[in-house]
């Protein structure tokens, strides 16, 4: 099939720059780490699943058929992301006295609606640990049957020392850890390394999240879930996984050990991973105490797509320092987008469907395709959106088309972008008409000086075809 553009992807197992080919030609199998739905996403957590959308929409918008699976994770999810602590909806149970099902049922809502405000499109599949059980009992059986397990304490675990390649995802050499370096040491535990796949001895009293298994009455661990569950919707092997780095050394290094250990072969082709969110050069994370929800920026009057616009400013690999002045400067830019954008749009008020043919817009979409073909370069990409903007070769109703066709993958709503009513004062309509007989008097220093007075009062005017128009700055 002939793409729109080619795509290379960093791809943190090689961690090389790779040229992108999936296993189907033309078709592109992709799962994503979802949330634990026992307590509000916080924008951290948002910015992985921001550029997650930005790669769908990517690979969509050069021309390939896109599955796109994540999940939910309802049970299994412990405080660490080893075998140690509570599970986080037990937590959650307790805080807020109410059955696992509605707090699951709750901040999954919660997390939808976040996601509808940024426009970040929902995904193909969207699985629940919870009504995929036996799903991850099969695969721990194929585990178990290829001799990657034992039991201690009544536990299954998965014994790392039985698969050779564990940790290279990480660029973790098990022979140079101390015990304890990386994960609490566990006395049931062969080696600190290996981890849960079933639990049958409950750490809690009354927990209400279990089910039968060959193995005794019990729960699954974290990592199982999103083996079974991305086999199931995407087969042994597809092409991208994605989640933010924290889940490298332990989730996704675990993922890969018990995924191969089943099927023998490779499991992912193409590891991607987003940076953290810093929040005053930390990380933003309930242990930090320094979380921020959408809501909390809603709450200040912060329109949620100029998060998505700050994220968009951003590389998905680079760490994004949060501060209200830096979102406040994306408010400011998407304003000015906006307004540049619905100003077009009084001149072309219908715009041909399509991508326009003439060279120049034809070179304003290979380079926004070879920004984006770049391992996702947004802030390269936003860059051509200004230069087409300002490009007056190109017809309005071309730079419409072509924003519009950029806007599948920036998702910034710029088709439904309505113009705002605008109240000109009388002080500077006044202006505008006397500069307007300036200007047909050929006075231009006098015209200049008119024009300079208007835009000092937050306006500016532009001379076009049928007259002057006066517009925000």
């Amino acid at each position: 099939m002939e793409l729109l553009f080619p795509i290379s992807f960093f791809n943190t197992f090689s961690r090389q720059l790779e040229s992108f080919a999936p296993l189907v030609p033309g078709q592109v199998g992709i799962y994503c780490c979802g949330p634990t739905v026992y307590l509000d996403q916080h924008i951290g957590n948002l910015k992985t699943y921001l550029f997650e959308d930005v790669l769908v929409r990517t690979l969509r918008l050069a021309g390939y058929q896109v599955k796109h699976v994540m999940n939910i994770t309802d049970v299994g999810h412990l405080v660490s992301d080893a075998d140690e602590g509570e599970d986080k909806m037990v937590l959650a149970m307790r805080r807020e006295k109410k059955r696992s099902s509605e707090i699951a049922d709750y901040y999954s809502a919660k997390f939808f609606a976040d996601c509808r405000k940024l426009n970040i499109q929902r995904p193909d599949v969207v699985c629940k640990a919870t009504e995929h059980i036996a799903d991850m009992i099969q695969l721990i059986q194929r585990i178990e049957k290829n001799g990657f397990t034992y039991i201690s304490n009544g536990n299954v675990y998965f014994d790392v020392s039985k698969f050779p390649d564990y940790g290279r995802l990480a660029r973790i050499d098990i022979q140079k850890q101390l015990p304890g370096a990386r994960v609490e040491i566990d006395a049931g535990k062969k080696n600190p390394f290996d981890f849960v796949l079933w639990f049958t001895k409950s750490k809690f009293e009354n927990q209400e999240l279990q089910w039968d298994s060959p193995w005794g009455r019990g729960y699954p661990g974290w990592h199982i879930e999103c083996s079974a569950m991305s086999m199931k919707y995407l087969g042994d092997s597809f092409d991208i996984h994605c989640g933010g780095i924290d889940h490298i050394p332990v989730h996704h290094t675990n993922e890969i050990a018990q995924s191969e250990a089943a099927t023998g072969k490779k499991w992912v082709h193409y590891w991607l991973h987003g940076e953290f969110l810093l929040m005053n050069a930390d990380k933003m994370a309930k242990s930090k105490g320094n979380l921020k929800v959408l809501d909390d920026l809603i709450a200040l009057g912060v329109e949620p797509l100029a998060y998505r616009y700050l994220c968009l400013s951003s590389h998905y690999r680079s760490q994004l320092n949060f501060s209200w002045e830096a979102l406040e400067n994306a408010q400011s830019a998407l304003k000015k987008l906006k307004n540049a954008v619905t100003a077009l749009k009084t001149q072309a008020p219908l715009v041909p469907s399509g991508i326009p043919v003439t060279p120049k817009a034809q070179d304003h979409l290979k380079r926004f395709g070879e920004a984006l073909g770049d391992d996702l370069n947004t802030p390269k990409a936003l860059a051509v959106v200004s230069a087409l903007l300002s490009d007056k070769e190109l017809s309005v109703e071309d730079r419409l088309s072509l924003l519009y066709k950029f806007d599948e993958v920036l998702g910034l709503d710029m088709p439904n972008w309505t113009v705002e009513e605008l109240v000109i004062p009388e002080e500077v309509q006044a202006l505008a008409a006397e500069r307007e007989k300036a200007r047909q008097a050929k006075d231009w220093p006098t015209a200049d000086r008119l024009r300079q007075a208007i835009e000092e009062r937050g306006f500016a005017v532009k001379d076009l075809p049928q007259g002057p128009v006066i517009t925000k700055r």
